[in-house]
């Protein structure tokens, strides 16, 4: 029997030239190794704050990280964020270049400033096979991302 895991990194984004790998690639085979991740991203300082908002440059900057995975048979970028496009390439032009590739964009928008958030990311972010879950406040955030690692975890571990 082959044991399935999945192996997670976490990039930060904002604007153009604002991303970063927070968390290099990790290997999640139980539930020791999720409740470390968790642990490392809840003492991640946040790395940008008051900033525009590149979608399209944070899935540009994902998609080469997959070649360090190359075991990796479900490649899925989770996106989430609380503003609207407002800074540089086309959103869709990145979603179509993913979905190209194989790679599944699912999100997670956080309408708190009370912008449509969720449908922008339905026509814009989301692959076809991907998913979108709203958060109505960043309280709910942590709630919502934990439903939404959970589905997709259950995807891909079964």
């Amino acid at each position: 029997m082959v044991r399935q895991n999945a192996a997670i990194a976490v990039v930060q984004w904002s604007g153009q030239d604002r991303q970063e790998l927070t968390l290099p690639w990790t290997r999640i085979r139980t539930s020791l190794d999720a409740a470390r991740l968790a642990d490392a991203s809840q003492l991640m300082p946040r790395a940008f704050v008051l900033s525009d908002t590149a979608p399209a440059e944070a899935i540009l900057f994902a998609l080469p990280l997959f070649v360090q995975v190359t075991d990796c048979k479900k490649k899925v970028i989770e996106i989430s964020d609380d503003g609207t496009h407002n800074s540089e390439s086309s959103t869709r032009d990145a979603r179509n270049m993913a979905e190209q590739i194989g790679v599944t964009i699912n999100g997670i928008a956080i309408e708190s400033m009370g912008l449509a958030i969720s449908n922008f990311y339905r026509g814009a972010v989301i692959t076809r096979n991907g998913f979108v879950i709203t958060a109505r406040t960043h309280r709910e955030y942590p709630g919502t991302i934990r439903r939404k690692i959970l589905r997709e975890l259950s995807m891909v571990l079964g």
